[in-house]
């Protein structure tokens, strides 16, 4: 997979089958998107490709905007370079590019810089300025400018379509199982482990803090069940989202901390990969250490029975 990140003086020689948008999170909808621009690409001997952005272009209309992700840039690369597709083009959002209109960006960009010849549009995917640019503009210019274009019904699951804002609500409501069916996988969180208070260990219960990325999307405070993976290796795990408020009722800063089922090694200074698999209750203060160790006791038992491999 080739990784364009200028397109300053570029310009593409291969004609292409291109999508556009941020494919934040690559969930099912985003896949029905890339299978079908990989057929085409086959069937009319063209190379799959997308267009996105990096940063997120609400970072740019507004610096102040505390954007959360689905996937860091990591992850998202990973996942399109699984899907199969050949080019990944990450535009950096401007202002000259903000002020193209529909049209302009068709023929500057997609046309004249991309070499497009067939263009697979979400059903509710809006470009250029003031959303000008829509399927119905597409279908318009696609004679005059050689290309031909297609647009994509929603894909559903109980009976919802499938968007990465109805995702994100998901994760803010703790409800993983749905978060995960939507995006074809189980959440995922990679991060390296960092210092902490230590306090889990004066209990039983020793945790890994892990440094969340900046722009990373966390699940609601609580705790949940999920999986470990570390240097390829997986083991069962119970992650807080939280402020620990039963051991330090004056900490106000979010930590988030996993402890490891059947584990007990150094690992600061370690990337560890958590992937959510289950909400298991929402943020607690407990009267006093007795009780705040007995519920953490029924969180392992329940991660102990818990189908992984489902």
């Amino acid at each position: 997979m080739k990784i364009i990140r200028d397109l300053t003086d570029y310009k593409a020689t291969t004609p292409l089958a291109l999508s556009l948008g941020m494919f934040d999170g690559v969930h099912l909808g985003h896949l029905s998107i890339i299978n079908t621009l990989n057929e085409i690409a086959e069937k009319e001997n063209l190379e799959s490709a997308i267009l996105s952005f990096w940063p997120h272009p609400r970072k740019f209309l507004n610096p102040d905007d505390d954007v959360k992700m689905l996937n860091t840039l990591e992850e998202k690369l990973e996942l399109l370079e699984k899907s199969g597709i050949k080019n990944i083009f990450l535009k950096t959002f401007d202002e000259e590019f903000r002020n193209l209109t529909g049209t302009e960006f068709c023929e500057k960009i997609l046309v004249d810089q991309l070499n497009v010849k067939h263009i697979i549009i979400g059903h509710d995917h809006t470009f250029g300025k003031n959303k000008s640019g829509n399927f119905e503009l597409l279908k318009s210019l696609s004679e005059e400018l050689g290309f031909k274009v297609n647009q994509l019904e929603a894909v559903q699951t109980n009976d919802l379509n499938i968007s990465s804002t109805k995702i994100r609500i998901a994760l803010s409501e703790g409800r993983i199982k749905d978060a995960n069916g939507m995006l074809g996988y189980n959440y995922p969180l990679t991060g390296k482990v960092i210092h902490g208070k230590k306090l889990g260990r004066t209990i039983g219960y020793p945790t890994a803090n892990i440094k969340v990325p900046i722009n990373k999307l966390l699940p609601k405070k609580g705790a949940y069940i999920v999986e470990v993976w570390m240097a390829g290796q997986f083991y069962k795990g119970m992650l807080s989202i939280g402020t620990n408020p039963t051991i330090d009722d004056q900490n106000e800063s979010l930590h988030t901390e996993v402890y490891i089922l059947d584990f007990d090694e150094d690992i600061y200074g370690k990337e560890i990969t958590i992937r959510f698999r289950d909400f298991l209750h929402n943020e607690i203060k407990f009267q006093g250490l007795e009780k705040l160790i007995e519920k953490l006791d029924e969180d392992k038992r329940l991660t102990e029975v818990f189908q992984f491999k489902k």
